[in-house]
């Protein structure tokens, strides 16, 4: 019987993602944005960290920029070992599901949009949660549910008028409270899963589904449809999304959300929530307005 929890092939993942190597970084304009977000946000963070995990290295970007932030321990793990960059000498092949770490090995670790393809996405969330010392900072980035849905409207139709019946052609993608709970789930503390939506335009439907599979990031679902994709239903697939989405100037858009995780390993002089009834001070004082009973009030 198969595993539920088994919805990606792995070896497959990583034989797309070793072909795509040579040229990734000519389209990896999501990674770049994630960047932006990273170096905002450890601009922000008043502390400093002296050994960082990279989970998913995807060339020299996240370690050089790692480095322009002074740290200089960084471990870059990848499971393909030409996406592994020049920017640091301690570099580690490794599944993001089976992490050869020991327990509070670093302060820092990235995920750089490395684990939307994982099976066991709590589990590998527990795993970095152990790599971290006390008061560690996790910053993960995965995409959300409206990422790319005009492709996927676009295929199930096809498919539904081609075939008779859809599968699955898109990844599944979490959503901001469902990330919160599973990094709450793992024991980190103060979770915190931002989202960032934009679109991007491509000449066609062809030309974006082109991009994402120099981009390493094609159909490795289980239970995808494992025959050749024909001429005649990639046709009727650009005629759907030209139909519902293309733009007046006839370019097609791709819609991307990307939500960022922020948590931290728990420490003891980190924040804690009051307890209820805690309160030494009367909310009515803090707004300035009169506190009025429940029989009071005008209905």
């Amino acid at each position: 019987m198969n595993n539920p929890h088994d919805i990606f092939d792995r070896g497959l993942l990583r034989l797309r993602r070793r072909r795509a190597a040579p040229h990734m970084r000519d389209h990896d304009f999501l990674l770049d944005r994630f960047c932006q977000d990273l170096e905002e946000r450890l601009s922000l963070i008043r502390r400093s960290f002296s050994s960082a995990l990279v989970l998913g290295a995807q060339g020299a970007a996240i370690g050089a920029l790692l480095q322009r932030h002074g740290l200089r321990m960084i471990v870059e793990a990848e499971t393909v070992l030409d996406l592994l960059g020049p920017q640091s000498d301690l570099r580690v092949l490794a599944d993001e599901e089976a992490l050869p770490f020991a327990e509070q090995s670093f302060d820092l670790v990235i995920a750089p949009l490395t684990l939307q393809f994982v099976n066991d996405l709590p589990g590998t969330l527990l795993q970095i949660r152990h790599c971290l010392k006390p008061d560690g900072l996790f910053l993960g980035g995965m995409f959300g549910g409206a990422t790319l849905h005009e492709l996927r409207q676009s295929w199930l139709e096809a498919e539904a008028q081609v075939y008779g019946g859809a599968s699955p052609r898109v990844a599944p993608f979490a959503d901001v409270r469902d990330l919160g709970g599973l990094l709450q789930r793992a024991g980190f503390a103060l979770p915190v899963v931002d989202s960032d939506s934009f679109r991007v335009r491509y000449p066609s439907a062809l030309a974006l589904m082109l991009e994402l599979r120099a981009m390493g990031a094609g159909n490795v679902l289980r239970d995808r449809r494992r025959v050749p994709v024909g001429r005649h239903i990639l046709q009727r697939v650009e005629e759907i999304y030209a139909e519902r989405f293309r733009d007046p100037d006839g370019r097609i858009p791709a819609t991307f959300e990307m939500l960022v995780m922020t948590a931290w390993a728990p420490h003891e002089s980190q924040q804690k929530p009051l307890q209820p009834g805690s309160a030494s001070a009367r909310l009515a004082d803090a707004l300035g307005v009169k506190e009025l009973r429940v029989q009071d009030r005008d209905h």
